[in-house]
């Protein structure tokens, strides 16, 4: 009998490849991004798929006659994946999500460190040979002490970042659809009401229909004009053109974004703004995080091939 086959759509970190290449299957990791068109063929072709954020499997894809029986997904969001679809079709579906939360509560707090002390906007002044030396109220920003952080979704990368946020002598408050009773914690049963107290407002939701600009005009109008807003979760979250507008008439005082609603393409509007600090979605990008991230996407294949109950699965 033939070995499964499994279609990787990214490279993986070497230790990652290296365990890949010693499973029982027939492996095929593709170059670069898969276009629709090869992802459609490749449920057809393999039976095990590895994908990626970028990876987006619809409905049309995930059809009951596909081969594919496990998708292995590379990340802890799923969004890009029709789970509904693909419990119809009888495709199992597992994320990693215990691997990423660290590295993105420490992404937050950077973001949170240089929107506030106007970090992106010195550095392109010193490399654009701007900078006219030091000065008593020259790039004057704001210190995270003293200041209340608002998370916006109490999950384990809230509750992570709240943890390093402690260290720099912040305050914690949350908005979550459960309340939360937790001592050092201030609960909002609202999320305006949470966005009117925070001096730094911080993104921890899903993707999706549900949270799709759940932060729009109408928000940000709720926020402190010395108030900083942080999106380490996905870029529908916000709009992003509010958010510019916002930025541009310093209704709030700066925005740190490491996700945007149409990646890797930024809205142009935030572009010019120097109160904004933009990185390109590294919230997870460490080798330790990546690596751990492959290895449980692989834990669940093995279990899938051992005919095991998979560790992480999520349809």
């Amino acid at each position: 009998m033939s070995a499964p086959r499994l279609l990787v759509t990214r490279p993986m970190p070497p230790l990652v490849e290296e365990r890949l290449r010693s499973m029982p299957v027939e492996m095929t990791i593709a170059s670069g991004k898969v276009l629709p068109e090869e992802l459609a063929e490749a449920m057809r072709d393999f039976d095990l798929l590895l994908p990626t954020i970028t990876d987006k499997l619809s409905a049309d894809l995930l059809r009951p006659d596909a081969r594919v029986r496990l998708i292995a997904n590379f990340g802890a969001g799923i969004e890009h994946i029709d789970l509904a679809a693909a419990s119809a079709a009888g495709i199992a579906v597992t994320n990693t999500p215990d691997a990423l939360t660290g590295a993105t509560a420490e992404l937050a707090i950077t973001l949170m460190l240089m929107a506030m002390r106007r970090a992106g906007e010195g550095e392109r002044q010193v490399r654009a040979g701007g900078w006219k030396g030091w000065g008593p109220t020259a790039m004057l920003g704001q210190t995270l002490s003293g200041k209340l952080l608002g998370l916006v979704g109490y999950g384990r990368i809230a509750k992570a970042t709240a943890e390093l946020a402690r260290a720099f002598g912040m305050r914690i408050a949350c908005y979550a659809r459960t309340p939360v009773s937790e001592e050092g914690v201030q609960y909002f049963a609202s999320l305006e009401g949470l966005l009117a107290e925070a001096d730094v407002v911080s993104l921890h939701v899903p993707g999706g229909h549900a949270t799709r600009h759940l932060i729009n005009a109408e928000r940000l109008t709720v926020m402190k004009p010395s108030a900083v807003l942080v999106n380490t979760a996905r870029g529908s979250v916000v709009d992003e053109a509010a958010l510019a507008e916002a930025l541009r008439e310093r209704r709030i005082y700066a925005a740190g974004l490491d996700v945007f609603e149409q990646e890797p393409k930024v809205h142009p509007d935030l572009l010019p703004c120097e109160n904004a600090v933009l990185l390109p979605h590294l919230g997870s990008a460490t080798i330790e995080t990546r690596t751990a991230m492959g290895m449980q996407a692989l834990d669940n294949i093995e279990a899938w091939l051992a005919g095991q109950d998979l560790p992480n699965r999520v349809a």
